[in-house]
């Protein structure tokens, strides 16, 4: 069974800075795409940052420059630095990863339990 397990979240002032992180484990054969999502109260669930295997990274526009995504393939982890963090951050951040578990099969989506970030003076 799959499981990507998210820690980091918690409750920041604004300027300030958080680290996600996200590790993956279980009968995994390849991992391709890793991502965030996040999800605010009342709004749909939206692309934060994602990377590939190969470390090409994409960026929602409203976090470039304050957010770094990282990986370490050999470790199953995904990282999701944030700085200069701003009350619109706040959300429930999910961890995603497009994996296969055998060949042959998939890949298909995993999705994280979430974890909160606010940001709040």
């Amino acid at each position: 069974q799959v499981q990507l397990v998210e820690s980091g979240g918690g409750l920041v002032q604004p300027g300030g800075s958080l680290r996600l992180s996200c590790a993956a484990s279980g009968s995994i054969f390849s991992i391709y795409d890793m991502g965030w999502y996040r999800q605010a109260p009342g709004k749909q669930r939206e692309l934060v940052a994602n990377i590939t295997s190969r470390g090409t990274t994409n960026y929602a526009d409203s976090v470039k420059g304050r957010f770094t995504i990282s990986r370490d393939n050999a470790k199953r982890t995904v990282n999701l630095q944030m700085n200069s963090l701003k009350p619109e951050d706040t959300a429930v951040y999910y961890c995603n990863a497009a994996l296969r578990i055998r060949i042959g099969a998939g890949p298909y989506e995993y999705w994280g339990q979430g974890t909160q970030v606010t940001v709040s003076s």
